[in-house]
């Protein structure tokens, strides 16, 4: 046993001499190596700072713009790590690496195929110019500002002021209404007088309203009166004019402004905005207080009685 264990230790040291031996053989190598890969980490930063200031100038998304320089700054590394093992004389341990890079890829591409689909989708919606910081959007059921569009999600605000994080996924497969692609929004506003109102004189009063209080509207040709039905208790209209701005706060607003206006309009010319009621016709010989004539008659007969 004691000869096993000096026969073990003497194998241990003189491999330990050759792995000395070589590491001051390939001392120089190794310095250049350290050296190249610095160089490497230093050049990366570098262009990726550039590269990140060039695209500030183009019209691509943020998260498009970190994702390309993040992309730049990764290549340029790896190109040093494949330099540095070419130097250290390392192109056996590359091939095994590459091989178990690809079997480790596959397997992380199918553990993870969700993650790849939002990141997929975060760089087609990077892409897409009809859709950027800011605009006004509705998709999933979901509307606000979009605040930020990442790899993962897409982050928008609520009129209530609540942010909503939809998966990136989503938004690529289902319909996207954008409200902020034209400069104008259109106000829609539902309205009823009674039947005894003049339609023609109630048509030219909104109209006239409208211009009158707001800027934006020049021309009476640019408000649209519509006459929609004859409704139980009213006769029914809508009321469409456009305002300059993408936002539905101030188009909520205009709509609230606008209501407020017909409102005053309608007060001071007597013309009545009705609410629901019920009309009963009885027959000209029907007496409503005739069954409880009888019965008091009736009581009154039998106390008699």
């Amino acid at each position: 046993m004691k000869e096993q264990l000096v026969e073990a230790w003497s194998k241990m040291l003189d491999k330990l001499d050759s792995w000395l031996d070589a590491f001051i053989i390939n001392l120089p190598n190794i310095i250049i190596a350290i050296v190249v890969f610095l160089i490497v980490v230093i050049i990366s930063r570098y262009l990726s700072r550039i590269i990140a200031k060039l695209l500030n100038r183009t019209s691509l998304q943020k998260s498009m713009k970190n994702l390309i320089s993040k992309m730049i700054s990764i290549f340029i590394i790896i190109v040093g790590l494949f330099l540095i093992l070419g130097i250290l004389n390392l192109s056996k341990t590359l091939n095994t690496i590459l091989t178990g890079a690809g079997i480790a890829g596959l397997a992380v591409g199918l553990a993870l195929q969700g993650a790849l689909a939002n990141t997929y989708s975060g760089i087609i919606l990077s892409y897409i110019k009809k859709i950027k910081f800011g605009d006004w959007i509705e998709s999933n059921g979901y509307a606000g500002e979009i605040l930020d569009i990442d790899l993962r999600m897409v982050t928008i605000k609520q009129v209530d002021n609540n942010l909503v994080y939809i998966p990136n996924k989503m938004v690529i497969e289902n319909p996207i209404k954008n409200y902020s692609t034209t400069s104008q929004s259109r106000v829609i506003l539902g309205c009823g007088v009674g039947y005894e109102s003049d339609l023609r004189f109630v048509k030219k009063l909104v109209i006239d309203t409208i211009v009158s209080k707001f800027d934006v509207v020049e021309e009476k040709e640019e408000v649209l009166f519509l006459w929609k039905e004859f409704g139980d208790s009213s006769i029914n209209f809508e009321l469409r004019f456009w305002i300059d701005s993408t936002s539905a706060l101030e188009v909520a607003k205009a709509q609230s402004e606008a209501m407020m206006f017909i409102k005053e309009a309608f007060d001071n010319n007597d013309i009545n905005i009705p609410f629901p009621i019920r009309t009963l016709d009885f027959p000209k010989d029907f007496n409503l207080f005739k069954g409880s004539d009888t019965s008091k008659n009736e009581n009154q007969k039998n106390k008699d009685e």
